[in-house]
């Protein structure tokens, strides 16, 4: 693997940077948007059997904030539950965009890797370019530096792909996941607000 480096020459590094970042963030995500951390199903089932006991106080929603994401959103909708219906959905959604926006941290520098990878690929082959053509002179060429050339240009060219393809489909895979997660929580959030409302059993 040092030997590959070698070869590539100095644009591989920002290419092994973007890489470790990626790795990081995918592994980060994969961890933080687990469906039993972020919107467990179970909960507003339990919610729903102390709201018909009459047991959710001050207490219960603190717990309910540290609960989980969704724990955040249902804790808005009972500390709002003596307003009205706009009132607690308004509040509500407040509380959803700053859990959006928590779902979709690193998203972005993900996302910004995935585009970006190539680019240095395309970089570090162009500067491989120039070293292979500076192999002519007058007199003949160096192969050498000829060979140093085409090895630096292919190097960084398959790097920019390798770190590209993957943060590109973990990227697209998070979004989405991430879209799933809101959306759950969304319908999840209605049927409370319908509950505390009397609108539903």
């Amino acid at each position: 693997m040092w030997q590959i480096i070698l070869a590539a020459g100095w644009p591989i590094w920002p290419l092994i940077i973007a890489s470790v970042v990626a790795v990081a963030i995918i592994g980060e995500r994969a961890i933080a948007l687990r469906e039993d951390v972020v919107a467990p199903k179970q909960l507003l089932p339990e919610l729903q059997a102390l709201l018909s006991q009459g047991e959710v106080g001050n207490d219960a929603i603190s717990r309910l904030e540290r609960h989980s994401m969704l724990g955040q959103v249902f804790a808005t909708a009972l500390a709002t539950a003596k307003y009205s219906r706009e009132v607690t959905k308004e509040s509500i959604e407040e509380t959803a965009r700053s859990v959006a926006h928590e779902l979709e941290r690193y998203l972005s520098t993900l996302g910004t890797i995935a585009t970006v990878a190539p680019l240095l690929g395309l970089l570090g082959t162009v500067i491989g370019m120039v070293e292979l053509f500076g192999a002519f002179t007058a007199t003949g060429h160096d192969v050498a530096q000829f060979a140093r050339g085409i090895s630096v240009a292919l190097y960084n060219t398959a790097a920019g792909i390798v770190v590209a393809v993957p943060a590109m489909i973990a990227y697209r895979y998070y979004r989405l996941k991430v879209d799933a997660l809101l959306l759950d929580m969304e319908q999840q959030a209605i049927k409370l607000v319908e509950i505390i409302h009397g609108e539903r059993n």
